[in-house]
């Protein structure tokens, strides 16, 4: 009767633990992305009117987030491992809401460069809430927990942007950091009065407490560092659009104030259809076996931008977005549910520190490598998404092992 109550106990946590953390990520997401999309704005109002110069200081100011937060991840889930991972949530909320608000009252550009740095500095939130989600999740439901908060935190920016330029219309662009501050504030609160903090018991076979792994310990876990590798390369090809899509949709011979309704709709059909394969990958994870299904999904994502590179039309691009989106999103949720059950319990936030450094860096470089590839060819960042994905389908099924 005891160990019924005790599951049922157990169950309750998981559940209310999950709901607090998709609902703080998803709520955290849509913050983030609701004044970015801002900013080139924002330094014109600041006083800077060449558009070169509007380019650079924005570049910089976007770039420089997940640049710092990628280093710093691990140091943050070290830390969680050590006080727990709910402070560590605390408290990059706190600096969040902290940085927001100051960048209403900015009257530089450097002075937004600065707290874009603090930002990245202090944050950590990303790899700490799946860390959260893992460390009370059922064993049996890893996939499920991370798979929903993925999903939150990619539907989270396709409503960001919308609400930030509808609210900087109408109060004003300095306004619209005040309103992302208080949106930090609302996911803060769902973290302190939801989430209940999970007590580490794992003990090994003679009775002493699991030690916390350091980085290198945490990378030498057997096919760790493959699925660091599958999370960079996903990561990296899915952000690579982002600087060249608007531009390759031209050659299609859509009118130029269409360009940026067309953009849109296929960024979001890829988001949303990112969010779908991330909340689908627990129920046919199972199934198969995990190289297989990371290689087989993998392959998806690759036909679809090989799709890309051959499109003659528009409609092509409408039809590859969800395609590429699905399949990425398995293959991801896959990766970090594969790297869950790898991690020590004790050793979790470091772990998916580790992870988001991975996923941080393609985020960084991407922008760079393939802006810099347009210049010489557009079609050319295409055919590198597809030759990098094409090598990562078989790098999978060759150095990922079933859990």
């Amino acid at each position: 009767m005891n160990i019924s109550t005790d599951s049922d106990s157990l169950t309750q946590t998981w559940r209310r633990n999950q709901l607090a953390v998709t609902v703080a990520t998803f709520i955290g997401s849509t913050g983030f992305t609701l004044v970015m999309p801002l900013l080139p704005l924002y330094f014109r109002q600041l006083g800077v009117q060449d558009l070169g110069e509007v380019a650079l200081w924005s570049g910089l100011s976007v770039g420089v987030t997940p640049g710092i937060a990628g280093l710093m991840a691990p140091v943050w889930g070290k830390l969680a491992d050590r006080y727990g991972k709910k402070p560590m949530v605390i408290r990059a909320l706190l600096t969040f809401v902290a940085v927001n608000v100051a960048m209403a009252y900015v009257t530089a550009p450097w002075q937004i460069f600065a707290l874009r740095f603090t930002h990245g500095l202090f944050a950590g939130y990303g790899s700490l809430t799946l860390a959260m989600a893992a460390a009370s999740s059922p064993k049996d439901r890893l996939a499920e927990s991370i798979g929903m908060v993925q999903m939150a935190r990619r539907l989270g920016p396709t409503m960001g942007p919308v609400l930030g330029g509808g609210i900087a219309g109408l109060f004003g662009l300095r306004n619209a950091f005040l309103v992302a501050a208080v949106v930090y504030i609302v996911a803060l609160l769902v973290v302190v009065t939801l989430y209940t903090e999970t007590k580490n018991h794992s003990e090994s076979s003679n009775g002493k407490r699991e030690q916390k792994l350091s980085v290198p310990a945490v990378l030498r876990i057997n096919g760790f560092f493959a699925l660091v590798i599958v999370i960079f390369i996903l990561q990296y090809t899915e952000r690579s659009l982002a600087p060249i899509l608007p531009l390759y949709i031209g050659k299609f011979g859509v009118l130029n104030e269409q360009i940026p309704v067309w953009s849109g709709a296929i960024f979001s059909l890829i988001a949303a259809s990112g969010a779908l394969g991330n909340h689908l990958c627990s129920r046919f994870m199972s199934n198969w076996e995990l190289h297989r299904f990371i290689s087989l999904s993998v392959l998806g994502a690759t036909v679809a931008a090989a799709l890309m590179v051959i499109a003659p039309n528009i409609i092509w691009f409408l039809f590859a977005a969800p395609i590429f989106g699905v399949s990425a999103g398995l293959a991801m949720t896959a990766a970090y549910t594969a790297a869950g059950h790898r991690l020590p319990e004790s050793s979790q936030g470091v772990g998916f520190g580790v992870l988001s450094s991975g996923s941080m860096a393609g985020m960084a470089l991407s922008p760079i490598l393939s802006g810099a590839m347009g210049t010489v060819s557009l079609e050319a960042v295409f055919i590198v998404n597809t030759v990098a994905l094409l090598g990562l389908s078989f790098f999978a099924r060759r150095n990922i092992e079933n859990l």
